[in-house]
């Protein structure tokens, strides 16, 4: 929401620098998807290592009460 208005803004102020954010934003999100893409990738991976290190502590505590 904030980013809508801050093009609004913009948009009053200076229309033609509005309208080239508009055409290169699609490129800039386009460029940004891959190292998106690797950081979930990794996020995974590190929440994955992390789960096979803890099963052990987590077999040996046993059932919770809840």
């Amino acid at each position: 929401m904030l980013t809508f208005i801050v093009w609004i803004i913009l948009a009053i102020i200076a229309w033609p620098l509005a309208l080239l954010a508009l055409i290169i934003y699609p490129f800039v999100w386009l460029l940004t998807l891959p190292f998106r893409l690797i950081g979930i990738s990794v996020k995974g991976v590190l929440a994955f290592i992390k789960a096979v290190i803890m099963l052990p502590a987590r077999v040996l505590r046993g059932p919770r009460a809840t």
